[in-house]
């Protein structure tokens, strides 16, 4: 399967897909219609069914799978599928929700198996107990759900695999420069956004929860750190504040959530690398979509830039390549 995000403008397309989201408007000419993102693997696009009835609205919801065939078109510099006809997928169907799922390029067993070699290079007892309960407690939803809703990484796994790619990212910073604490560092990168699987709904049609609204995942984790050291009798070590300051300060900026700027090293890199980590998730999933030559989209996350694709990059749609698993892999 080609996958939606490699589609071109003008090329035609009948295939099943995944109903990511959808928000019910009203046309000019009062007829209700529906904007629904549809999904699969390769990424997602915004579709609109026009005078759509009770019926429509009822079967077409997120989560749902459906076999659509439409043409791509350009509205306002974005890619949009022209829906022709649409259906709900049925039994008789050979398709599975899973296999539409975005996904991060590593199963979660090889991800489980790389942060637990990371976890293993903590020495700091303190440091190392604790993240390890940390991990331990919120062991399954960590390596399923994604590290946003929307902006970065928001694909199953996408929180872990975020978490690995920092790591590292980080080891080859830590060689750079020996004075940093990758004790430190590591188990700053594991627990920075953990917080998140109680800020966000979930792995399918990922939302923000009430905790999520009115907390945020920096604050809850800053609790969560505390309550666990305090289970642990390990409350009162400086180790533990340490790492509270580092989840605290990874935003770097107020504006960001962050109350406290990066006031060590270690806190500083971590905010450094979950940065460009980011970003360059982003870019990628941007630039992949763009011919050669040309200039994606604008993208909101970064001040509604638009990215110019070098003419001379290649255009294969190869998936693999806007996630490389990590660093290493690259060297």
């Amino acid at each position: 399967m080609k996958g939606i995000a490699f589609y071109k403008e003008g090329e035609h397309v009948r295939d099943y897909l995944l109903i990511k989201t959808v928000t019910r408007g009203t046309a000019s000419n009062g007829k209700p219609f529906l904007t629904i993102v549809l999904q699969d693997k390769s990424g997602d696009i915004e579709s609109k069914l026009w005078g759509c009835t009770p019926e429509d609205e009822s079967n077409y919801v997120s989560g749902a799978v459906v076999l659509a065939e439409g043409d791509i078109m350009s509205y306002r510099g974005r890619n949009q599928f022209k829906i022709r006809t649409i259906r709900l997928a049925d039994e008789h169907d050979s398709v599975k929700k899973s296999e539409l799922v975005m996904a991060a390029p590593l199963s979660i067993e090889a991800l489980d198996e790389k942060i637990t070699q990371y976890l293993f290079e903590i020495k700091n007892p303190v440091i190392q107990r604790l993240t390890r309960a940390l991990l331990k407690k919120h062991h399954r939803e960590f390596y399923e759900y994604p590290a946003a809703a929307s902006i970065h990484h928001n694909f199953l796994s996408g929180l872990a695999y975020h978490v690995c790619c920092m790591l590292d990212m980080a080891k080859a910073v830590a060689k750079l420069y020996p004075e940093v604490n990758c004790d430190l560092l590591y188990a700053g990168i594991i627990l920075h956004d953990m917080g998140k699987l109680k800020e966000l709904s979930g792995v399918t049609s990922t939302s923000y929860t009430l905790p999520g609204n009115l907390l945020g995942h920096i604050s809850i984790m800053i609790d969560e750190i505390g309550k666990v050291a305090g289970e642990m009798g390990m409350a009162e070590k400086e180790e533990v504040l340490l790492l509270q300051h580092m989840v605290l300060s990874h935003h770097e900026n107020p504006e960001w959530g962050s109350p406290k700027p990066p006031l060590f090293k270690e806190a500083e890199i971590l905010h450094i690398l979950d940065d460009m980590d980011a970003k360059m998730n982003i870019m990628t999933r941007a630039i992949r979509k763009t011919r050669p030559g040309e200039f994606s989209e604008r993208v909101f996350a970064l001040n509604n830039r638009s990215l110019y694709r070098p003419s001379f990059d290649r255009d294969d749609g190869d998936e693999s390549s806007a996630f490389p698993s990590s660093i290493e892999d690259k060297q």
